[in-house]
């Protein structure tokens, strides 16, 4: 039952504290942008079955392998693609803590 909330929590609430504390000016676009890194899950609808409880999708789904967060981590650098690498990153954190508490 905890697992959900906090997967979920850090898919929420990790953003929006990132954009509220570095990016308070313009806080709500930046939250958008880094909600709108979720569309890296798209690469679930390509498994079979597309959702299994507990399957975890570090270097399951080619979009969360360790070849596409290598990339996510190279898209800190460039200052024009920042955020959208701060958003992919957050949401491997949430999905590498599921991973974590599936072991458990």
């Amino acid at each position: 039952m905890l697992r959900p909330f906090l997967h979920y929590g850090v898919h929420f609430l990790l953003p929006l504290a990132i954009a509220l504390i570095w990016y308070r000016p313009k806080f709500f676009k930046v939250y958008l942008i880094l909600l709108s890194t979720f569309i890296i899950d798209l690469d679930h609808l390509l498994a079979t079955p597309i959702f299994q409880p507990n399957r975890c999708s570090i270097n399951f789904h080619f979009l969360h392998s360790y070849y596409a967060i290598a990339f996510y981590v190279l898209l800190l650098f460039p200052k024009a693609t920042r955020i959208v690498g701060i958003g992919l990153i957050c949401h491997i954190i949430a999905d590498s803590l599921d991973c974590y508490l599936i072991g458990m």
